[in-house]
This record gives structure tokens, C-alpha cells and sequence, in this order.
């Protein structure tokens, strides 16, 4: 399957008080976008990459992914994101050529998931499992409670997976999920699900942890002080 990657950068960035959109904050010396799209362009049998970005940063995001779409070959289009998650996939599907049957969507905010998790993802991706999610087990107890607060059941912890992205989908099932529930995304892959799809889960890994509070930045910036590709 020829792979096309959709990359999520359209979000403000509320929690995370910065200045500019939180795909445009930089650690060391390189926005969450520029590693993000570096990523997916390491990639094996990547063919196109399209980035949803804030309308008024698109000039911006161009900046950031003409360079990289030079460096490695591999086209880049950016296209103004969305209100909505959904109208963002949906803006950036429609960029991909015929060809790119099979979709990772990622989120420019886990800036750092590296190009072997996007493999990973890829290689799992087939007829019969038409959508493939990363994930790690989680460590902490987790509980259920009622309207009030009170705990109603202790799920089992095995059983259990904090998910991430780069998420992959063959393109038909995507687009069907998405025009049957998505107006209600939040999760591309819970999309799948409720069209009763199989969704299959893979090994994540802690480098996709997502930049969304203060304290992920300070985190992301403690383990990336210095990107050595950046000038």
C-alpha cells in the first residue's frame, strides 16, 4: 500500500499557554510541527505528506515543511485546518493522491514519536485490520465513578492501553467512519470502532507522549534541549 501521512497541527494550544499555536512552539530550536513532519517523511514508503494547520499560520507552516519536503523528496502540502478534528482530516484526506490507499494520521503535538513507531503502525495496517492504533500499557489504577463521584468499578489494568499516534487506516474505512460519525471525533480510531470494525492495537512508545500542558513542554525540552538537525 502506497502511504500517505496527515499530520494534525491546527490546535491553539490553549493548556498550554504559549504565545503562538502549540504546533509552533520550539524545543530545541525546531517547532513540534518540524519534528513532527520530519518523522513522517523518515518513514518507509511514505509518497505525500499534508499538514492542517491554523488558517492564519498556513504561510508559517509552509516555512517550517518546504525545507524538510526538499531535504528528503517527498512532497509536503499544507491546507487550513478546521474547527473541528474531523474537518481537519477531512481538509487534509482530500490533498492525498489516488494512490495513498493506506493513512497514518498523526498529531503534530507528540512532535517526538520517531519514524519506526510510523513503520510499526504501517506495517500492521491490512484488509482485515483496517485500522492500527499505538499504545502503552498503563501503569496507574484506574477507577469508574458515577455522576457524583463515587467509584462504580476498577477496570483491569492488563486489558488497558493509553493510545497515540501516527494512528493508521485503509483510506475507504477512514473516510466511511468518518462520514458516519465525524462530527463527534475526538479519536480517529474510536471512528472505526463504531462502525464495528476490528481496530487493532500495537506497541507504542514513550517518545509519542503528547504536548499538551506546561509541564509536558518542560519534559519535552528536558529531553530534547538541543535538536542537532536544526542550524
Amino acid at each position: 500500500m502506497a502511504i500517505g501521512v496527515l499530520v494534525l497541527a491546527a490546535g491553539s494550544g490553549s493548556r498550554l499557554g504559549a504565545s503562538v499555536p502549540k504546533a509552533f512552539v520550539e524545543v530545541g530550536g525546531t517547532t513540534l510541527l518540524g519534528y513532527a513532519v520530519r518523522a513522517a517523511l523518515s518513514a518507509r514508503n511514505v509518497g505525500c505528506v499534508v499538514v492542517a494547520a491554523p488558517a492564519d499560520w498556513v504561510d508559517a507552516a509552509i516555512d517550517v515543511t518546504e525545507p524538510l519536503s526538499r531535504a528528503y523528496g517527498i512532497p509536503v502540502q499544507v491546507v487550513p485546518g478546521g474547527a473541528e478534528r474531523g474537518d481537519s482530516v477531512l481538509a487534509a484526506v482530500r490533498w492525498l493522491p489516488a494512490e495513498c490507499d493506506l493513512v497514518l494520521i498523526h498529531d503534530a503535538a507528540r512532535a517526538f514519536a520517531t519514524s519506526a513507531l510510523f513503520d510499526r503502525v504501517a506495517a500492521a495496517v491490512t484488509a482485515d485490520t483496517p485500522a492500527v492504533v499505538p499504545g502503552e500499557p498503563v501503569v496507574d489504577t484506574i477507577k469508574t465513578v458515577d455522576g457524583n463521584g463515587f467509584v462504580v468499578g476498577t477496570p483491569n489494568r492488563a486489558l488497558l492501553r493509553a493510545v497515540q499516534t501516527p494512528q493508521g487506516f485503509v483510506r475507504d474505512v477512514l473516510l466511511e467512519a468518518h462520514a458516519a460519525y465525524g462530527s463527534v471525533a475526538t479519536d480517529d480510531a474510536g471512528l472505526v470502532e463504531r462502525l464495528g470494525r476490528q481496530v487493532l492495537v500495537v506497541a507504542g512508545e514513550s517518545d509519542a507522549f503528547k504536548v499538551t500542558t506546561p509541564d509536558d513542554l518542560a519534559r519535552a525540552h528536558r529531553l530534547h534541549p538541543r535538536d542537532p538537525s536544526a542550524p
